[in-house]
This record gives C-alpha cells, sequence and structure tokens, in this order.
C-alpha cells in the first residue's frame, strides 16, 4: 500500500517531486507510526464490512478501525464479535486484496486475545488493538492481554492507546495521570504505535461540543491538554511516541456563524471554485483548519469517522517542496557542527541544531507522504484525490 496508490501512476509522477513510499503491515513500527494518515473508524456491526474495507482501500485509506466500543450500542457487542470474525475471513478469502493497515477496538481486556483466537488464520490481517479509556491502572491489563495474544498467535500486534478520560482533562490529576500513561506505554514501548486523543470525551465532561466554526484549539480546556500530552508523551528526543489529530465531527453544515476559512486564492490560482464552494459546504473548512493546526502543535495523522475526512488529511500531510528542501539542507552531512544559512527558498534562517529534530521528522513524513512538485499545492492535491 502506499499513501495516493489510488491515483493513475502518470499523475502521480505530475504531482510528486518525490512520491509516497510503499509500505505493508510488516514495515517497522517508525514507518507505520508516520504512515497512519487519516485513520477511519467504523462500527464492527457493519453487515457488508468486508465490502466496506475493500471499498475505502480504493478512495486511498491505508488505516481503519472497527469499533467494538462507544460506536456500537451494549447490547450488540456480542454480534460485533462475531460479524467481525465473519468479515475477516471473507476478506482473508480474497486473494487479490490487500487491505488496510486494520485495528480492534475493544471494550475490556479478555477481548483481545479471545478476537485472536477466533479470528484463527485470518488474524495475519490485524494489525492490532485500539485501548479506550488509557490510565496506567486501567491500560497495563490491555497491554499484557496484547502482549499475550502477539505470543500466542506468533502475529505481530500494536496497541494504539486513546487518551480520553476524565483524570487526564481536570487539572488536579492531570500531570499524575500523563506519568502514569508515560510509564505503562514505556514499558510496552515496542508495542504502542501511536496514541490517540479522545477530544470528545474531553468536550463531554465539560458538557461542551465545539461548532463546525471552531477548531479543537479555539476549545480552551481542550487545548490544553494536547499541549500537555505533547509535552510529555510527544517528545523529539527518542523518548515521545506519535501522538495523532483529534476527530472532525462534521460533515455538512446548514448555516454558519462565521466566514469561511479557506482563502479564496489558492483555488483561484487552479481554477478549482466549485471545490472550495464544496468544502465550505460541508464544513472542510474547519477540518483544514485543524489538520494544518495538528501539525503546528506537533500531531501526525487523524482520527476519521466520515469517508469525506481522509483526503484532506492526506493531502496536508504531504511535505511541501520548499520543506523539504530545507531538511535536506539542515541534515547534511558537512552542518553537523551547527551553524545557520539562508534557506534554498531565501524566505528564512535554517538553524541547524535547532531545527535538526523537526528536519527528521519531515524527512520521514516526506518518506509516507511523499514531497510535492514545487508548482503543487494541496489544492491540486485535493482535486487529483477525488474519487473519478
Amino acid at each position: 500500500m502506499r499513501h495516493f496508490g489510488h491515483i493513475a501512476p502518470e499523475l502521480r509522477q505530475r504531482l510528486f517531486h518525490r512520491e509516497p513510499c510503499a509500505f505493508t503491515a510488516d514495515s517497522p513500527a517508525r514507518l507505520l507510526s508516520a504512515a497512519l494518515g487519516a485513520t477511519l473508524y467504523s462500527p464492527a456491526t457493519r453487515p457488508r464490512l468486508a465490502d466496506d474495507i475493500v471499498k475505502q482501500t480504493g478512495n486511498g485509506v491505508v488505516s481503519m478501525v472497527l469499533c467494538l466500543e462507544d460506536s456500537i450500542n451494549d447490547e450488540d457487542v456480542v454480534a460485533g464479535e462475531d460479524n467481525l470474525v465473519r468479515q475477516f475471513a471473507d476478506l482473508a478469502s480474497r486473494a487479490d486484496v490487500e487491505p488496510p493497515l486494520l485495528f480492534i477496538r475493544v471494550r475490556v481486556p479478555e477481548q483481545i486475545p479471545d478476537l485472536a483466537r477466533r479470528l484463527g488464520d485470518s488474524v495475519r490481517l490485524l494489525s492490532g488493538f485500539v485501548i479506550p479509556k488509557f490510565t496506567e491502572e486501567r491500560g497495563l491489563p490491555f497491554l499484557e492481554a496484547l502482549a499475550s495474544a502477539e505470543a500466542e498467535s506468533g502475529h505481530r500486534l500494536f496497541a494504539m492507546p486513546v487518551l480520553e478520560s476524565p483524570e487526564l482533562l481536570y487539572r488536579e490529576s492531570r500531570v499524575d495521570t500523563l506519568e502514569g500513561i508515560a510509564r505503562a506505554v514505556d514499558k510496552f514501548r515496542d508495542r504502542v504505535l501511536a496514541l490517540r486523543l479522545g477530544v470528545t470525551d474531553f468536550c463531554s465532561s465539560y458538557g461542551l461540543r465545539r461548532a463546525p466554526d471552531m477548531t479543537a484549539y479555539d476549545v480552551q480546556i481542550v487545548a490544553s491538554v494536547i499541549s500537555d500530552v505533547v509535552n510529555m508523551l510527544g517528545r523529539a528526543d527518542g523518548t515521545g511516541f506519535t501522538v495523532t489529530g483529534p476527530v472532525w465531527e462534521y460533515f455538512r453544515v446548514p448555516e454558519r456563524m462565521f466566514k469561511p476559512q479557506l482563502r479564496q486564492s489558492p483555488f483561484l490560482e487552479v481554477q478549482a471554485v466549485e471545490l472550495r464552494e464544496k468544502l465550505i459546504e460541508h464544513a472542510m473548512d474547519g477540518l483544514l483548519r485543524e489538520i494544518s493546526l495538528d501539525q503546528a502543535n506537533g500531531l501526525l495523522g487523524k482520527t476519521c469517522i466520515h469517508p469525506s475526512h481522509v483526503l484532506p488529511v492526506h493531502a496536508l500531510s504531504v511535505v511541501s517542496h520548499e520543506e523539504f528542501s530545507d531538511a535536506q539542507d539542515i541534515l547534511r552531512p558537512e552542518r553537523g557542527g551547527g551553524g545557520v544559512l539562508r534557506s534554498a527558498y531565501t524566505n528564512k534562517m535554517n538553524e541547524v541544531k535547532p531545527h535538526r529534530a523537526w528536519a527528521e521528522r519531515t524527512l520521514l513524513r516526506a518518506e509516507v507522504f511523499g514531497v510535492a512538485r514545487e508548482d503543487v499545492g494541496f489544492v491540486e492535491l485535493l482535486t487529483a484525490g477525488i474519487p473519478g
């Protein structure tokens, strides 16, 4: 699989200075954690789930979570488990299909080894499990169950803890909770692929819901949690993890209070005015702004609950030619001693030592999402990726 692998090769060549790399579920964890992109959630009870997975793969999805937790009723859990076993067997029987990275979101630790056993040979299609409401106390049994299931199945399995508990939100318990989470995930570092943020649960603790005109960063109590999570768990010194962006809840907006947040000029330049209008109509201008703020705040990838959100996440994850040029210059071997240099675009200062971690992360993102040609922006990437 590869990002933008669903578009024609000749179109990719026109868009990319360096095309996204190909990867598989067996690729190194460091690569996979950066490549998650827009992780699409789907209820595990969908009767044609295997067909849905194949369809979304054809539309550019590279990671999916099949949910047995909040997205389904309590009374449907058993039926959802049974359905997953059937749908995985269906997928495994399709020799010509390479599914995306697949994860199951469970409710209790016991589900992990039970499902791994029940999946049988089709467990090879499973990349891991998503752990809800993760804290040290609640999360360790899940991580221990995952290690046990991996040993029993002989198949590599990753965990993606979701940080969404009230203890993490409340000021008086936040630091202790974060320290506990750090201890738990560090103990199972090789098995933790990424940490996911459950912003909807944060908002529910205070009876809040952000409007489509607002990003998660406009809700200050949520923004403060994101800041502290990245501060303690997303560091670039080798101790941190990939932290993914929060879900965007909206598909269509009947009425808006504030002006649209998408500038007209990038769309006018490539004659894509209708695309801009469509994005605004479906609240995508707010999503695009939030993705940009995710990246500015150290997050990579995003939880998605609607297929239309996938392409914007991937289009804005592509590394620009200018970013790539700066990163390469900063990491040149002869610059190992530090110093300051003017960028090749002659519009900024590149300071070798302080910008090194940024450059390393940028080149990893460039590997999995590609580098756009010098004259290609996110509008062209959005337009090219829309199914015909």
